[in-house]
Order: structure tokens, then sequence, then C-alpha cells
């Protein structure tokens, strides 16, 4: 989850991204989120799954579009810039030079 205003760009990680050296990872885009959501961890209702935090930080946007965000993320796990790109169920996060 991303912020972006008053909403958070959420995408669906396939795996953890515990650092650059796991990344690329597949990645699904869902619907925006409340900023509610922001602080949340735990099960999603009807048995969709799990909510973990994989980090938290600050983003700054270099791009953000319907098909690709460059990002730049300045967490405790992860920080550099990276790109999130993609349509419809296929997308991809990745460290971009």
């Amino acid at each position: 989850m991303l912020q972006r205003g008053d909403v958070l760009a959420t995408w669906q990680l396939l795996s953890e991204p515990v650092d650059p050296t796991s990344l690329p990872v597949s990645a699904r885009k869902i619907a925006d989120h409340r900023l509610e959501y922001l602080t949340y961890e735990g099960p999603v209702s009807r048995n969709r799954g799990t909510v973990t935090r994989v980090d938290s930080g600050t983003v700054q946007y270099e791009c953000f579009d319907a098909d690709e965000a460059v990002i730049r993320l300045t967490g405790e796990r992860l920080q550099g810039r990276f790109t999130l790109s993609g349509s419809g169920d296929d997308w991809l996060f990745a460290e971009t030079p």
C-alpha cells in the first residue's frame, strides 16, 4: 500500500521483497484502500487472506499512471528507486537503477 493523497494505492505481492536481491516480485493490482488500512495487519474479510506489512517509511513518486509507478522508497528494509509496472492482474515490482 502506497499513500496517494487520501487513498492507498494497493498491490498484492506474491512473495515478500525482503531486500533488493529478492526482486523482482510478481504482483496484482487491487482496489485502492482507505488510509486506516495503512496501519492494519491481520485477516481479510471473507477468508481472502492476511494483510502483512512488508516495510514502512516514506515514498516519493517520480511517475504514477495506469500502468506504471516509479517510486523512491526510504524504508526500514527497502531503500532506493523501484518500479511497479503492468496491467490487469499481471504486475511486477522491481528495483530500478
